[in-house]
């Protein structure tokens, strides 16, 4: 008895520690992430019209047609109710309309590589303001900040003012990960050779979990950051402090910072190769190194030359063709004695 009583002592006490959880999914503070938990609380709702009634109905039926219940009606030559079709059928399809309708639009509107047209519901997005730029690069095990047109870069630190938009510049150097601030937006994949985007907003200050979503290796589980969402004016202060490192992120700095490790803290660069970002994302931190985007040109003129040599030769073949075809016809026919 007293061992049953600490069983459910025990429960009780897990789901009170659970109603005092931060579900930050849920609960946001950026107004993409917003629109992406109504439309999670929006699609649940809706399947649940179906889940729910299916319970409840199981239920019934099982309590009332159980084995004892001989006041229950039983009609084994029954087969069909088209009223009951109506429901069974009518019902699901019209959800599952409403959940494609939904999931079409907000594909759209919540399209990662979108501008941003709002800062939440009530608010549109100015067009004299110009989004914050962040150029993000995934490390083993790490996160490499670049702000272009401030200058300065930061490890495992990332700084956005209120209510500005923002968009992340995401890559990787050897393998793929996830980009993920739950507070901020949805988790956007970062891939070698490649460039992702993100357009998002935070509209509370504060302090934000960011991590990587994929796992990437042994020290995937470390691999965190802090977001710090402040006003315009701490986050300029900020900027200037960044500025005052002695610190340099030049090519052969990255190089070193590259290097996988683990629990890396905190690290900041006053200045930045501006070609650094470009660099990093076409493989070619090492100048001995082809860039990818010098192979597609290479590639794309080889494929132009190669159309260009197939073109003349047809045009080349055709004339041959038809001065053939009129030098047979101009032969005068000789007479014969």
């Amino acid at each position: 008895m007293i061992h049953k009583l600490a069983q459910r002592g025990l429960f009780v006490a897990a789901l009170i520690a659970l109603a005092g959880c931060n579900t930050v999914v849920m609960n946001p503070s950026g107004d993409i992430a917003q629109q992406q938990s109504h439309l999670i609380m929006v699609s649940t709702a809706l399947m649940l019209l179906i889940i729910v009634p299916v319970i409840v109905l199981t239920l019934l039926f099982a309590w009332r047609y159980r084995k004892n219940n001989t006041a229950a009606k039983y009609e084994p030559d029954w087969d069909h109710s088209t009223r009951l079709e109506l429901v069974i059928w009518g019902a699901p399809l019209l959800i599952i309309i409403a959940l494609g309708l939904l999931t079409w639009i907000s594909t759209h509107l919540l399209d990662p590589y979108r501008p941003l047209t709002r800062l939440d519901a009530s608010r549109p997005v100015s067009a004299a303001v110009k989004p914050l730029e962040v150029e993000v690069v995934a490390l083993d095990w790490k996160w490499l900040f670049i702000y272009p047109e401030q200058g300065v870069a930061t490890i495992n630190e990332l700084y956005a003012p209120v209510d500005v938009p923002v968009r992340f510049k995401i890559t990787a150097t050897e393998v793929m990960n996830s980009f993920y601030i739950p507070a901020l937006a949805g988790q956007i994949y970062a891939m070698p050779g490649m460039e992702t985007q993100l357009n998002a907003v935070i509209n509370k200050a504060g302090v934000y979990e960011g991590f990587s979503a994929n796992y990437s290796g042994a020290g995937f589980s470390h691999m965190r950051f802090k977001f710090y969402g402040t006003t315009q004016a701490d986050f300029d202060k900020w900027v200037d402090s960044t500025r005052a490192s002695s610190e340099t992120l030049d090519r052969a700095t990255y190089t070193e910072v590259a290097k996988p490790s683990e629990r890396g803290p905190v690290r900041r660069f006053g200045k930045v190769d501006a070609d650094l970002y470009e660099a990093i994302v076409n493989r070619c931190v090492d100048r001995n190194a082809t860039c990818i985007r010098e192979m597609v040109a290479e590639d794309e003129a080889r494929a132009t030359r190669a159309a260009t040599s197939v073109s003349l030769a047809a045009e080349r073949s055709a004339r041959r063709i038809a001065q053939a075809s009129i030098d047979e016809v101009c032969i005068t026919p000789t007479k014969k004695n």
